[in-house]
């Protein structure tokens, strides 16, 4: 398992966080107020993934640790090809609908890194604060990263009456 240092330091209401690891240097600047050190450790993950269009094992490692099984059933519903982005044109909008892994195989519509339409964002994220986010946003945030969606192109018009439905 690779050793990982997280630091965080505070100066004028913005937090600075570095992530490091044999092959992981990542530096973010967010609003201290708007995220928990997990939350800024994944999106300095996230970054380094996008940035590459690839995952590590050290990269890997850390998501796991951050997200525990959540992110071994988001990584199975990557690997089954189950997100889609569904994007707007011309605005270039875009929500992901995301299968679940129920026999009933439900798909769920999800913005990758603030909602999803599940049970579970509602149960254990918003009522019991237990989860950072659920698999579907995992798995929407695993396969843009990695460029790794299946592209559903709709108007303007057609997105926004989906997006009405939720």
């Amino acid at each position: 398992m690779t050793e990982v240092v997280v630091c965080l330091a505070f100066n004028s209401k913005k937090a600075h966080l570095v992530v490091l690891s044999i092959e992981i240097y990542a530096f973010v600047e967010v609003n201290e107020a708007t995220m928990s050190a997990s939350s800024l450790a994944a999106e300095a993950v996230w970054k380094d993934i996008e940035s590459t269009r690839s995952v590590t094992d050290d990269q890997l490692s850390i998501l796991h640790f951050l997200f525990g099984k959540n992110f071994e059933r988001a990584t199975r519903i990557v690997d089954q090809r189950g997100v889609k982005r569904i994007s707007g044109e011309p605005s270039g909008r875009f929500v992901f609908q995301v299968m679940g892994e129920s026999q009933r195989k439900e798909e769920y519509f999800c913005f990758a890194e603030n909602y999803c339409a599940c049970y579970s964002f509602f149960y254990d994220i918003v009522n019991r604060g237990e989860q950072l986010c659920c698999k579907h946003q995992l798995a929407a945030r695993l396969a843009l990263s990695l460029g790794v969606f299946i592209e559903v192109k709709v108007s303007d018009e057609q997105l926004a009456v989906l997006l009405s439905k939720l």
